[in-house]
């Protein structure tokens, strides 16, 4: 399976039925999970969402319908090749109690006949990745880890192979709340690195607004009850049941989860180091506002570069200009943001995603004034509901 493949995940008509019971577990649905997005499958028990989950690696198999991953008919590859190139992480991590944390993460490479040298290697470069020291974890046993550390084997073993799918049945459901919001926040780290094909199962509400690109809420008869973003979600549920499963407290809500690549973004002339000084101050005295923003050849932002800085220079702009604070990831939910603009001096802050790379700015006032616009859309339905 090419990881250059599109890593969309396709469920087209898909119907799992069980011998003996009336009802399908899972009934007819047609689902689109986009490459590099994170998906949450979220519902009550009995809603199909394991199911469904489990017949996207073939660990159970359709009754009918066709299942697309990366590019390709899993129903036409044989399973086992299939799930070597699926990453799967389940609650309590799954690991193997007799095997060491590295023969536990180098399990799947081991299979595709990868040498020694780069197992190894691999298994050090995923402990790393997932926070673990390797020199202290490597020889350990699951036995002697945290559930929290279990929980970070079992998402370096998933990624072992660098598969671009993964699926994630409750994978921090059995831990503790402190841990849980670190594994989580853990993830969303990754996800900006990795940029995978997730496909995340829970019961939790809150996990799925704070992890999902988008959301699936299912209903009994794993009826698609809304499938949207977490801030439409939030803003324009789709019905009674899509509005009960979320409960209450939406402004609180939105605060909470939605995130600043919700609101829109202000730009600012941008220039790089090598840029001739007389160019950007041309750009600068063009745009609005009054400055500009350096970006180095990643195009993480490095200064504000200001008219002043540039009078009377010739050549490149060089290291002219002021550093930026530390920019917000554009998966900071607002409450975040809102937090860091108050009590930072600067009034500007540069919003970055994945690797840093520089999407836009904002301000306060630029986030103030988008929470008033999602609160006044959300009294409005709730207004026209109620009429």
């Amino acid at each position: 399976m090419d990881d250059g493949a599109d890593r969309a995940i396709r469920l087209i008509n898909v119907t799992k039925r069980y011998p003996g019971q009336r009802t399908p577990a899972v009934d007819d649905v047609t689902l689109t999970i986009p490459g590099g997005e994170i998906v949450v499958l979220l519902g009550p028990s009995g809603s199909g969402k394991t199911t469904m989950m489990r017949l996207i690696n073939r660990l159970i198999e359709p009754t009918s319908g066709r299942i697309i991953v990366a590019g390709r008919d899993a129903l036409g590859l044989d399973p086992t090749e299939l799930r070597r190139h699926i990453g799967y992480v389940i609650q309590n991590a799954g690991l193997f109690p007799h095997m060491t944390v590295a023969t536990n993460v180098g399990l799947v490479p081991q299979m595709l006949k990868w040498d020694k040298r780069r197992v190894a290697g691999r298994v050090d470069e995923l402990l790393d990745l997932v926070g673990m020291d390797p020199a202290t974890f490597r020889d350990r046993y699951p036995r002697e880890l945290s559930g929290g550390q279990q929980q970070r084997v079992g998402v370096a073993r998933a990624l072992a192979a660098d598969p671009p799918v993964m699926l994630m049945d409750e994978p921090f459901g059995a831990v503790d709340p402190i841990t849980r919001e670190h594994l989580q926040d853990s993830l969303l780290g990754l996800q900006e690195e990795l940029g995978k094909t997730i496909v995340f199962v829970t019961h939790d509400i809150d996990e799925a607004l704070k992890l999902g690109d988008r959301i699936a809420i299912l209903d009994q008869g794993s009826r698609v009850a809304q499938y949207a973003t977490p801030l439409e979600i939030l803003l324009e549920p789709a019905d009674a049941y899509v509005e009960q499963f979320i409960g209450g407290g939406q402004t609180m809500r939105l605060l909470q989860f939605s995130r600043v690549a919700d609101v829109p973004l202000q730009q600012v002339p941008e220039a790089a180091p090598d840029d001739d000084a007389a160019a950007v101050l041309e750009r600068i005295q063009a745009g609005r506002p009054a400055f500009g923003i350096v970006l180095d050849e990643a195009r993480r932002p490095v200064r504000w570069i200001h008219p002043e800085d540039l009078g009377g220079v010739t050549g490149p702009i060089g290291t002219r200009g002021m550093d930026t604070a530390t920019p917000i990831r554009a998966r900071s939910t607002l409450q975040q943001a809102l937090e860091r603009l108050i009590l930072i001096e600067h009034d500007w802050v540069p919003v970055v995603g994945p690797r840093g790379a520089y999407q836009g700015t904002v301000t306060l006032g630029t986030l103030q004034q988008a929470i008033k616009e999602m609160k006044a859309r959300s009294r409005d339905r709730r207004t026209a509901d109620g009429s």
